[in-house]
């Protein structure tokens, strides 16, 4: 017999639907005396004694935002709060004494007797582990509520203090307490105990908590702000404790499955637990069981409970509200509600006519669980079945299923392998609809027809899965898939999938164009080895530079060959087949990017350290004695940055590029880099401008990614030497032998650790050899221009120096002799900078760069009311002022098909 608690390999697997014995008979037909038998085959192994809902941590995160909200309404809303107190003041005022006073014993001896009280009864019903959580919890609310009064008597801003005490009554030269050390902890310890789940305690709570409240109040021994403030640090912490040690596990074993189906009218005999698909969206499918009767066929059980439930929250929380126009099932559902819709639609699938589990009883496992039972299918997945298994009829059928739902509005909204199940006589029946939607609207029905064809084309291929669409659907229904036909429209599973795909595809086409760099010059490299590196006549020369570009050709074809469409465009191309004029254009699904997000919170994050930082600042009279002369220094060297920036990429593109058009491309850039990230939107532009100038895309990336490589090189290289040169100034807080021995040490560190694992080790090596069959080819062509490697190196240097005289220029444009830094320490402090904003996520590394700049400009002695000041003028010039030039810029180029 397998109890719950064993171990996976002391557990029988799973048998398959199609060996399952009849175990409910004897042979000969008697039955057996099964009425008391728990039988459970592949029950859970020994389960957690506690789990962590993401339940207690979102209130957890809600208490933490509700006290953060009372204490700025206190602090920044003075005249209100006094208005509240003196109105509440007033109408308790008139309370008779009579009922104060029996409020106030009322309240004052239930506040100790309700919490022993319930104790008692946990005690009985042996769950003592609750109480100690809720001893925990208390003990904990207790130390908050001292830390909390001690923070309001010595360091909280007055308004708060007036918000949260007042004159006691017993003695006018003492305040009352900012937070109640008694009824918190109380208040902790009867949320951790889990009183909410009981209606009856929580009532009793409640009306004690009000007349503790009242009596106090009444009496002038706290103010209402002191009340809700009480409440939220005993919630909190309550759901703090509760998240950190973990809840009681009470998820049902088989053997409760068992006892539950006997209240339905069921004879189970055993019951074995099905194999957890990893796929499952979100985690939260419930455990299935197949159930074998006394008397009649098999059952399927599905058992859900809330510790299932509430996995994948996060995700779906996400997907809540980053999709627009649809969303996936609410975030938090209760255990009834989670039945109601499974039951709900398995009703509505059936009654559409299409092949879906049949629901014959749902049920109760106790407060924390429930099942759900149909009559057993049997089968296998799409996933498990062979490739030739998979023929034209079966995919039919699968569509005749969706179809069906489809004619009655029903949204399936997970069409993946592990969802379509065929049984034994070929038969498709849709499993899993238990994130499906009735009366769905039309966008989520196209998402059904994109994902279905998505699932069936990594199975069958692009040509198949929509051939097989068309002759069910038709040509209209599949081609209005097409813009739902995007990653971000499509299952979890799916997605991971296709990236899967993706970097398969990838490794492919750099394997080639590897092989193909080989074969193309062993005739020269025989002659190199032979007889050393060759002195070169021009007649040599041009026979060198026909192998590099008879080279170049042969790594374009092979790259050319290498290359495969993803999925997703085979299938475009099929549908765009039978309906040219079909829309291709992805539908905006998402209404919230991460990028954006991210963007959002870093801005904010800057905006705030820079307000705190101008706040103290006079800028009247520092404009007023403001240099202008280095002003216009600064906006010089700013206009000259986009020279230096065209010759620091023309450097490293052998063939002819307009110097004119690159410079008004570089000012097109400004532009870009406010709505990209710098690390992004700057390497893009200049790609395509080089591909619109001539030059062909394997070459123009490898251009882009050669520049990107020394101006990477060059920037650590001055960020060390500068760094040294500041050391030797005796500056305050750079010293040259700790700057260059951390960055050597960092180095050293990172090529360990990359050595050292082979994930790593593999990543780089890949992007390496990639990096040498695409950049190292390119710069064998500049090598044979000196002076455009010249070109190269002296536009990214003189790039540098321009923004570090725009900075320095700024610094002085409102400072002094007695202010200035030296040029070293300034270019220190821009080189960390830029590097940090060009790994910020934000457009323009806005926020990261303004702060680095600042704190970096105080740490080398500049003083706060110059440093950030000259900070806003830098960034005022190379990056607010020059968007309406670059805008125009790129709309010039973007009519002259030069971007």
């Amino acid at each position: 017999m397998k109890q719950q608690g064993a171990h996976p390999e002391d557990t029988e697997g799973t048998p398959d639907a199609s060996s399952r014995p009849d175990t409910a008979r004897e042979p000969g037909g008697a039955h057996r005396d099964v009425a008391h038998i728990d039988e459970v085959e592949g029950d859970e192994p020994l389960l957690p004694a506690r789990v962590h809902r993401p339940s207690d941590l979102m209130r957890l995160v809600g208490g933490l935002l509700a006290v953060v909200v009372l204490l700025a309404i206190a602090a920044f809303a003075h005249g209100t709060t006094s208005g509240l107190e003196q109105d509440i003041n007033k109408g308790t005022g008139q309370a008779p004494d009579l009922l104060i006073k029996i409020a106030g014993l009322a309240s004052s001896i239930a506040i100790l007797l309700v919490p022993v009280a319930f104790a008692i009864e946990r005690l009985i019903k042996r769950d003592g582990l609750r109480i100690a959580d809720g001893v925990l919890a208390a003990v904990l609310a207790h130390g908050v509520t001292l830390a909390t009064d001690l923070w309001v008597a010595r360091a909280a801003p007055d308004s708060i203090q007036d918000a949260l005490t007042q004159p006691s009554p017993g003695d006018i030269h003492a305040l009352t307490d900012p937070v109640h050390g008694y009824l918190a902890p109380v208040i902790a310890y009867m949320t951790a105990v889990g009183m909410s789940r009981r209606p009856r305690w929580r009532a009793v709570l409640w009306v004690v908590l009000l007349l503790d409240a009242f009596s106090m109040l009444v009496t002038g021994y706290t103010t209402p702000f002191s009340i809700i403030l009480t409440v939220l640090i005993g919630w909190t912490v309550a759901y703090g404790t509760l998240y950190a040690v973990g809840s009681p596990n009470v998820r049902p074993t088989g053997r409760t499955l068992m006892a539950g189906l006997r209240t339905v009218g069921f004879r189970p005999v055993t019951a074995s637990r099905e194999e957890a698909s990893d796929a499952a969206e979100g985690g939260d499918r419930g455990r299935r069981y197949f159930v074998t009767l006394e008397d009649g066929p098999p059952l399927d059980v599905t058992v859900v409970d809330r510790e299932q439930q509430a996995q994948g929250f996060f995700y779906r929380a996400w997907r809540n509200l980053a999709l627009r126009g649809f969303a996936t099932r609410r975030s938090l559902q209760s255990l009834r509600q989670a039945l109601e819709q499974e039951a709900l639609l398995a009703y509505a699938a059936i009654a559409a006519g299409a092949n879906a589990p049949k629901l014959i009883a749902t049920s109760e496992l106790g407060p924390d669980a429930v099942m759900l039972v149909y009559e057993h299918t049997g089968g296998r997945t799409l996933d498990s079945l062979d490739d030739e298994e998979i023929t034209d009829e079966l995919l039919r059928d699968t569509w005749h299923q969706v179809k069906a739902l489809q004619s009655r509005r029903i949204a399936h909204r997970r069409l993946v392998g592990d969802a379509i199940l065929v049984d034994r006589s070929g038969t498709v029946i849709l499993t899993d609809l238990r994130g499906g939607e009735i009366a769905a609207g039309d966008l989520l029905l196209r998402m059904d027809v994109s994902q279905l064809l998505v699932t069936l084309g990594l199975r069958v291929g692009a040509e198949r899965a929509v051939a097989s669409a068309l002759s069910v659907l038709g040509p209209d229904a599949v081609a209005d898939c097409l813009p739902m036909l995007q990653p971000i429209a499509l299952s979890r599973s799916t997605r991971a999938t296709l990236r899967r795909l993706a970097r398969e595809r990838a490794e492919r086409e750099r394997e080639a164009v590897l092989e193909a760099s080989r074969h193309s010059r062993p005739a020269r490299a025989n002659e190199e080895d032979d007889s050393g590196p060759l002195v070169l006549d021009k007649a040599d020369k041009k026979a060198v530079r026909a192998e590099q570009r008879a080279e170049k050709r042969a790594i374009d074809e092979a790259l050319d060959e290498a290359r495969e469409e993803d999925l997703l465009s085979q299938i475009r191309q099929e549908v765009l087949r039978i309906r040219p004029q079909a829309p291709v254009e992805p539908a905006r699904l998402e209404r919230v990017r991460p990028r954006t997000l991210i963007s959002l919170i870093a801005g904010a994050i800057g905006a705030y350290f820079l307000l705190t930082q101008l706040t103290h600042i006079e800028f009247g009279p520092l404009i007023s004695n403001a240099e202008w002369g280095w002003v216009a220094a600064a906006v010089l060297f700013s206009a000259l940055s986009y020279v230096a920036a065209a010759m620091a990429l023309l450097g490293f593109v052998p063939e002819r590029v307009p110097f004119p058009r690159t410079v008004a491309a570089q000012v097109a850039g400004s532009f870009v880099k406010i709505v990209a990230p710098a690390a992004v939107g700057g390497v893009a532009l200049n790609t395509r401008f080089l591909q619109r100038a001539g030059v062909r895309p394997g070459l123009a990336v490898a251009s882009v990614g050669a520049s990107q490589l020394f101006g990477l090189g060059c920037h650590i290289l001055m960020l060390l030497a500068f760094g040294y040169l500041t050391g030797t100034e005796k500056t305050p807080s750079l010293s040259p032998s700790r700057t260059v021995i951390g960055g050597l040490l960092t180095v050293a560190v990172l090529v360990l650790v990359v050595t050292s694992v082979p994930f790593l080790r593999k990543f780089v090596v890949t992007r390496v050899r990639s990096l040498f069959a695409g950049v190292v080819p390119r710069m064998l062509d500049v090598l044979q221009r000196p002076q455009k490697l010249v070109t190269g190196i002296g536009g990214m240097l003189l790039l540098t120096a321009c923004f570090v005289m725009c900075l320095d220029a700024s610094i002085r444009a409102f400072g002094d002799e007695s202010t200035s830094v030296s040029l070293a320490s300034v270019a220190v402090v821009f080189l960390a900078g830029n590097a940090l904003g060009s790994a910020a996520p934000t457009p323009g590394g806005v926020g990261a760069v303004e702060a680095t700049l600042t704190v970096g400009l105080i740490a080398v002695g500049l003083p706060k009311e110059v440093a950030a000041p000259a900070v806003l003028l830098f960034r005022l010039l190379t990056l607010w002022l020059p968007v309406l030039p670059g805008w125009l810029a790129f709309n010039h180029l973007t009519r002259k098909a030069a971007l």
